[in-house]
């Protein structure tokens, strides 16, 4: 009796049953707590957000990701290739400074604009 309680299958319907009865536990807790116009309502810093759209500069916001990206890879295999004598190691810095001199030159056209 007790391997047909540690089974898998009689497991998985312990852990369905306990999720089931938090979820209608919780559903319950959260009808009695009412007041749902403050839930809803816009908050930052104690102020009231204007109801306008906040526009967000995409091509900067991707700009700051390559370059999280770069060097965070960068790290990785740099600390991978230490290890290893040869050109490796000298190889990766090359293509490390080519990825920032080139992002670096278009961050530049970006915030400087066309001439």
């Amino acid at each position: 009796m007790s391997s047909l309680l540690v089974s898998p299958p009689a497991l998985f319907l312990l852990a369905v049953t306990v999720s089931v009865l938090l979820y209608l536990v919780g559903s319950v807790i959260a009808r009695k707590a009412g007041d749902t116009m403050g839930k809803l309502s816009t908050y930052a810093c104690g102020e009231n957000l204007p109801p306008g759209k906040s526009q967000v500069n995409v091509r900067s916001f991707f700009l700051y990701v390559t370059f999280f990206m770069v060097f965070d890879i960068s790290a990785f295999l740099l600390g991978t290739s230490f290890g290893n004598l040869g050109v490796y190691p000298l190889l990766f810095c090359g293509i490390i400074l080519f990825a920032v001199v080139t992002l670096l030159t278009v961050w530049r056209e970006e915030s400087h604009g066309p001439d």
